[in-house]
C-alpha cells in the first residue's frame, strides 16, 4: 500500500521525503519491523519508540512516523511528524487493512464491571441466532467458534484491526468488543468505526493510571463523544454516572434501567443459585445467571440484540440459554456445599457479589469468603475490598491475588489496615492461595457457602514477575474433591 493512502486522516505536522512509497508492513514494535516496513516511534511508559529508529531502518523500515524528527536523517527513508503517534497509529492500522471497522458491526462495551460478561453474552446469543460474530475480550478473542488468546482488554491497534480484518474474511457480520480506559487514554480504538457503545456502570478503579475519578469518568465518556449520529449509544441509567455518558453524543440515546423509567427495563422475579426469573419489558424468562448485577447484564444484551432488529421471540428463547462468561460467578457443588468463583477486583464488584449470595442464603449457613488484592495497583481499593468482604462475610480469608512485583504481605497488610477490631476477628491470613482455597473448603459445613475471589479467569499467579500456573476452579474441584465424586 501507497504510504500517501495510509497517511489519509492523519494529522500531519511535516514530512521529510517521498510519500509516494510502496509499505510492506506496519509496526510499532521495532524488533518486529522488515524490510519495506513503516515503523510507528511511540513515547510509551516503559521506552520510547524514538530511541530505536535507526535499528528499525537497519532492519529494513523504510518510513518513520515520529513525533519529533530525528537531527540525522536517512535519505532513503520518509520521515512524517505528527503531534500524537498513539493516535497516528489507530488511523493508519485501519487504513493498511483497509477500513474493517467499517465493514462489519463493531460494538464496544466500556465501564468498570460487566465488560466481559456482556461481550460473551452478546457472542453467545448472536450463535444461537445462527449470526457470524466475533469477540475482543478479556478471557479471549473468538471468530465464529475459534478461540484465540488475549493479552490485554483491549489488544493495540493492529491487532484489533488484523483481527477484525479476519472476523470479515470469515463471514463475521458483527464483532463485540470491551473497551478498557486504557484503550481509549492510549488511543488504541482510534480510527475506529463503531455502530454502537455499551455504558455499565463505573466506580473506583485504575486510579493508579487515571489519578482522580473524575479523569477515569471522563476518559469513558470520551467513548460516546467519538460515536457518529448512525451509531446507537445504550447506557445504565441506574449508575449516577449513566446519563452523563451521553452528553454531547452524535448517537442515537437509548437506556436501560432496573430502577428508573427508561427505554428497556428489567424486574428481577426470582433468585437462585441456579438461576433467576426476569421480567424483561412485562415478559417473564428464565436464566442461568444470578444476581442483579447480571440482571443488568442480560438487559443491555437483550437492548442490543433488538436494537440490531431481532425478534422479541428469538431474544428472549435465546437469553434462556445463556452461560455466565469464565470466571463470573461459576458455581460448582460439592455434597451439600455452593462454592463460587468471580472475577470481582473492585470493592463495588465483591459488594455486588457477596450481596447477590446474601439475598439466596438464608443467613442459617457460613458464608467463607477467600480474597486478595492485585499488586502493581490501585493501593486505595485495598481496605475498601477488605472491608465489603468483612461487612458480607461471616469468615473470611486475605490471600494473594496477582502480587506481581509486591511483595503479597505488605498487600494484605494495606488491606487489614482500615479494618475495625470486629471485622478484623473475621480474618484468617494465609498467604499461600492454594492453601487458603484448601483452608475455606475444609472450614466449610453442610449448607456452607464458599466465594474464591479475585482471579478469575486467569489460569496463572503472577509474582515477581513471573507467572505461574494457577486455575481458581480448578483448585476449588481439588479441595472439595469434586473430580474424584
Amino acid at each position: 500500500m501507497k504510504l500517501k493512502d495510509l497517511l489519509y486522516k492523519v494529522s500531519i505536522i511535516k514530512v521529510v521525503g517521498a510519500t509516494d512509497v510502496d509499505v510492506e508492513n506496519v509496526q510499532f514494535d521495532s524488533r518486529k519491523i522488515e524490510k519495506g516496513g513503516l515503523f510507528v516511534a511511540i513515547s510509551g511508559e516503559i521506552t520510547d519508540g524514538h530511541k530505536y529508529i535507526n535499528e528499525t531502518i537497519a532492519s529494513g523500515a523504510k518510513v518513520i512516523i515520529v513525533e519529533k524528527i530525528p537531527q540525522d536523517l536517512d535519505s532513503s527513508v520518509t520521515y512524517v511528524q505528527v503531534e500524537n503517534s498513539n493516535e497516528a497509529l489507530g488511523i493508519i492500522a485501519s487504513n493498511f487493512y483497509n477500513n474493517p471497522s467499517e465493514r462489519i458491526k463493531l460494538l464496544g462495551v466500556t465501564g468498570t464491571n460487566g465488560k466481559t460478561t456482556i461481550v460473551s453474552l452478546l457472542h453467545q446469543l448472536f450463535e444461537l441466532l445462527n449470526v457470524k460474530s466475533g469477540m475482543l475480550s478479556t478471557i479471549h478473542n473468538k471468530i465464529n467458534d475459534k478461540v484465540i488468546p488475549a493479552t490485554h482488554t483491549t489488544p493495540d491497534a493492529l491487532q484489533i484491526n488484523n483481527l477484525l480484518n479476519t472476523m470479515i474474511e470469515e463471514g463475521c457480520e458483527y464483532c463485540f468488543m470491551e473497551v478498557s480506559s486504557h484503550a481509549i487514554s492510549q488511543a488504541r480504538i482510534n480510527g475506529l468505526n463503531f455502530t454502537a457503545g455499551i455504558f455499565t456502570n463505573i466506580t473506583q478503579d485504575h486510579l493508579d493510571y487515571h489519578n482522580t475519578f473524575s479523569e477515569y469518568r471522563d476518559v469513558k465518556k470520551s467513548f460516546f463523544d467519538l460515536l457518529s449520529k448512525s451509531a446507537f449509544a445504550l447506557v445504565n441509567k441506574d449508575d449516577k454516572n449513566g446519563m452523563k455518558m451521553l452528553e454531547g453524543t452524535k448517537a442515537n440515546q437509548l437506556s436501560y434501567s432496573l430502577k428508573s423509567v427508561s427505554d428497556y427495563k428489567c424486574k428481577v422475579l426470582e433468585n437462585q443459585f441456579d438461576g433467576m426469573l426476569l421480567s424483561i419489558n412485562k415478559v417473564d424468562v428464565w436464566v442461568k445467571l444470578i444476581g442483579d448485577f447480571n440482571a443488568y447484564n442480560i438487559l443491555s444484551v437483550y437492548a442490543t440484540a433488538k436494537q440490531f432488529g431481532f425478534s422479541d421471540y428469538k431474544v428472549l428463547t435465546a437469553l434462556s440459554m445463556l452461560t455466565a462468561a469464565e470466571g463470573r460467578f461459576e458455581c460448582v457443588q460439592s455434597g451439600d456445599i455452593t462454592a463460587i468463583v468471580d472475577y470481582a477486583h473492585t470493592d463495588d464488584a465483591l459488594k455486588n457479589v457477596l450481596s447477590t449470595i446474601n439475598t439466596i442464603r438464608t443467613k442459617t449457613e457460613e458464608l467463607i469468603t477467600v480474597v486478595g488484592c492485585g499488586g502493581d495497583r490501585d493501593k486505595t481499593k485495598r481496605p475498601k475490598m477488605a472491608a465489603v468482604a468483612c461487612n458480607l462475610s461471616t469468615q473470611v480469608i486475605f490471600t494473594t491475588d496477582n502480587p506481581r512485583s509486591e511483595n503479597p504481605d505488605a498487600i494484605i497488610e494495606d488491606m487489614i489496615r482500615g479494618l475495625d477490631p470486629i471485622q478484623k476477628k473475621k480474618v484468617l491470613v494465609i498467604t499461600d492461595r492454594r492453601q487458603a482455597i484448601k483452608t475455606a473448603c475444609k472450614l466449610a459445613k453442610a449448607k456452607d457457602i464458599v466465594l474464591i475471589a479475585g482471579k478469575g479467569h486467569e489460569k496463572y499467579q503472577e509474582i515477581n514477575g513471573e507467572k505461574f500456573p494457577f486455575d481458581d476452579l480448578e483448585e476449588l474441584k481439588l479441595s472439595l474433591n469434586i473430580n474424584q465424586q
